[in-house]
């Protein structure tokens, strides 16, 4: 395009077609900047599991402080697994013997071989007069006061064994020796002193305060999901294994008692753990992060993806986590949905998909 521009007579030609160029490359950069870069997501469905957390301390499900009877010398027993005394740590099984305890004169006082020998001499006794009297060699007294004897012998024997059983400190159940007092073999022991604690941890109990506004959600054998800071990628099975029907008047909670399974004994007691109790499921669900969720007066909203621009849609929730939620109106399975950049969107804001 030319333009004639008189000046003293003469005429002066302007061309302004790289103006014209120049203008038309800057509304294709208007355009270019209008679309705004964001990420998108497939609408997918999956699982979803609704919680309600809480903390306690794990504590072991069986624990046993040993302590001495009897006054005696000090023996401590070796691990058989091991062929060595005892340690902490060391898992025992039922009935081992853990401590001895050896007093000579008790032994002699107690004469356990004496009422052994007293019994079996009562039982042939016994059986004697009873031959003699399907006979009628004997009289009944006679064979009552023989049968009278051979109980006497047994109750005598019966007691000196258990007066023996008790310079021996055995594991009640099988499981872990976690304190172990040092106390030097051969050294006098007095009756009443502790030696041995043992713990069973394979399985460990933890008390819990809930809120009252979950007393309706929370039943007995529900299930428990059981996490620790030092074992992140452990989650232990537990169930809900009692509860208190009282809620408290000074902290507005309910009382329950979990039963965590512990096989590989990588929870200890003690710990302070996390719980995560199962109130609700979906195995099947649309479910989207929590974070790309806008909040208005119109309710809760996404922006989708639709032919290079972006729809509003005005969702309705159920179940959640503390980062994902489950939609139940408003998205369609293989919907793209706006994970980033929907800070600024409106409804039919133009975008390019990109990788934020």
């Amino acid at each position: 395009m030319e333009f004639k521009i008189k000046r003293s007579s003469k005429w002066v030609f302007v061309v302004l077609i790289p103006f014209i160029a120049a203008c038309g490359n800057q509304g294709s950069q208007i355009n270019n900047e209008l679309a705004i870069p964001v990420s998108v997501a497939d609408v997918i469905k999956k699982p979803i599991v609704q919680y309600i957390s809480t903390t306690g301390t794990a504590n072991a499900a069986s624990q046993a402080l040993l302590s001495t009877e009897m006054a005696g010398i000090y023996r401590l027993g070796k691990n058989p697994k091991k062929g060595s005394e005892y340690r902490l740590g060391d898992i025992v099984e039922k009935g081992q013997v853990l401590i001895t305890l050896e007093n000579p004169e008790l032994s002699n006082t107690i004469a356990i071989a004496t009422k052994k020998l007293n019994l079996d001499i009562s039982a042939l006794e016994n059986q004697k007069q009873k031959s003699l009297y399907e006979k009628g060699g004997v009289t009944l007294r006679e064979l009552k006061n023989s049968e009278v004897a051979l109980a006497q012998a047994a109750t005598d024997y019966e007691n000196a064994k258990i007066q023996l059983a008790k310079m021996e400190i055995i594991a009640p159940f099988r499981g872990t020796i976690v304190d172990l007092p040092q106390v030097t073999n051969g050294t006098h022991i007095n009756a009443n002193t502790a030696v041995v604690t043992l713990m069973d941890y394979s399985k460990l109990l933890m008390d819990i305060n809930l809120p009252e506004k979950n007393i309706a959600s929370i039943h007995v054998d529900q299930d428990v999901s059981i996490t620790n800071y030092t074992l992140p990628k452990d989650t232990l099975a537990a169930k809900i294994n009692d509860l208190s029907p009282v809620v408290s008047t000074e902290t507005r909670t309910f009382k329950g008692r979990l039963v965590i399974d512990n096989p590989e004994l990588k929870l200890r007691p003690g710990m302070f753990v996390k719980a995560d109790i199962e109130v609700a499921r979906r195995d099947s669900a649309i479910v989207i992060s929590k974070e790309i969720i806008v909040s208005g007066n119109r309710g809760k909203t996404v922006f989708i993806v639709e032919k290079g621009a972006v729809r509003e849609r005005i969702i309705t929730t159920g179940l959640e986590t503390e980062t994902a939620i489950e939609v139940i109106e408003g998205l369609k399975k293989n919907e793209r949905v706006v994970v980033k950049g929907f800070e600024t969107l409106r409804n039919n804001s133009k975008v390019k998909i990109i990788n934020l």
